[in-house]
């Protein structure tokens, strides 16, 4: 019998990536490799790892007030000029990514997002967008089809969406939801998990299945741009709710109607929760998490041209002039060998306990360094809302008298 064909590969130490015509990206061993005809496999490029996923800022305005906006996105903002950001793809093509998600600010409001989207798929690419929905028609989601899939930020039904962003931009969401899939394009829902929105959240995943949304992605709340001090700690979950997180996840799951992707900084969250389910590995796969991707498989390109870890970090973009910008080969190249992302590989490839002993750290590894920097002293280390992590600390603190 012979092989499938795969629409895309890139060969890795273990064997190949590969991307299935569905656009999802496995992991297949030398052997399965070999059987596929991918090229080099088992043999890649000398150096770090790639990204297989780049994040890209298209542009920093954005005419929504929200309160947690960790880009700092504003009207004023500047809009990367076409060339540039179909320079970046071409980079991006060359290093080997496979997935290219673009926001911002609003992606919407960037006046060639369409031609973005077919050079991207021109290249090889699998373009993906969020957006918040504010100024969608059904004129310009038809000219969205090249995008995967187009997720709307909705925090929540029943006021979860003016809790978490200081302004009620729920309807501008749903109609965005609607007119999308619609559209024919295949739709999610990013959903920020707060304080204030988590008591919705099984309402929330109704209204969006109902709007026609075929998967809600949910996100940790983190301290980044305007979500920092004071506004982080009034609104990241408390104890109690963290306790209830796993059961409202598998909730939603129960009821089938929704696809569940778990934001890789939700994790830790629930380490305590998740230490006595079964094949939790496999569980966890299921909702697309797989641990931090910070400096491994995922990179962020600010609409001020550099690198960084992620999209969340370093959430304080400069105002600079296009003459100012690095080209996107080199902010490639110093994704591989940055010192910041060299010291988060260092983190990860050697935690300190309770992670190194933990059994969840290959899905978790350590869990978001963005809070882990906000809440200590700016270094990377363990999750110290993990409530193991917690627990440890407390712990070493307060050692048990001796027997």
């Amino acid at each position: 019998m012979r092989p499938p064909s795969v629409p895309w590969s890139r060969p890795e130490a273990f064997g190949a990536w590969v991307r299935l015509d569905d656009q999802t990206l496995i992991a297949v061993d030398h052997a399965l490799a070999e059987r596929l005809s991918i090229k080099d496999a088992g043999s890649p490029p000398p150096g770090p790892t790639r990204p297989l996923e780049l994040h890209i800022a298209v542009t920093s305005r954005c005419n929504a007030p929200c309160d947690g906006c960790y880009m700092n996105a504003h009207p004023k903002g500047a809009d990367v000029p076409l060339a540039e950001l179909a320079r970046s793809l071409t980079a991006a093509r060359d290093a080997g990514v496979s997935i290219v998600a673009f926001g911002g600010g609003e992606p919407l409001l960037h006046p060639h997002l369409q031609a973005l989207a077919e050079h991207a798929r021109a290249l090889g690419l699998v373009p993906v967008m969020t957006t918040s929905g504010a100024g969608l028609t059904p004129e310009k989601a038809r000219s969205l089809r090249d995008f995967a899939q187009i997720n709307v930020s909705y925090d929540g039904a029943d006021g979860g969406y003016l809790a978490v962003r200081g302004w009620d931009g729920a309807g501008v969401a749903e109609r965005a939801i609607e007119t999308l899939a619609n559209a024919g394009i295949r739709t999610g829902a990013n959903v920020v998990l707060t304080q204030g929105s988590f008591d919705c959240l099984a309402a929330t995943s109704e209204r969006v299945a109902d709007k026609g949304a075929r998967e809600i992605q949910l996100l940790r709340y983190k301290p980044g741009g305007r979500a920092a001090a004071p506004s982080y700690a009034a609104r990241r979950l408390t104890p109690e709710q963290i306790d209830l997180l796993w059961p409202a996840i598998k909730h939603i799951a129960e009821i089938g109607r929704l696809r569940i992707r778990i934001d890789c900084a939700l994790l830790p969250l629930l380490s305590s929760a998740l230490a006595t389910e079964p094949d939790i590995a496999r569980r966890l796969a299921s909702f697309g998490v797989f641990g931090c991707e910070a400096a491994r498989h995922l990179a962020g390109l600010r609409a001020d041209g550099t690198v960084s870890p992620c999209s969340f970090f370093s959430s304080e973009p400069p105002l600079v002039t296009l003459s100012s910008r690095p080209a996107p080969q080199a902010s490639l190249a110093a994704w591989s060998s940055a010192a910041e992302l060299e010291a988060i590989r260092a983190y990860h490839a050697s935690p300190p306990e309770p992670c190194r002993s933990c059994e969840l750290f290959a899905a978790c590894r350590g869990g978001c360094q963005v809070v882990s920097r906000f809440l200590g002293d700016g270094s990377f280390g363990p999750d110290p809302e993990c409530p193991r992590v917690a627990a440890f600390g407390s712990s070493r603190k307060n050692p048990s008298p001796a027997a």
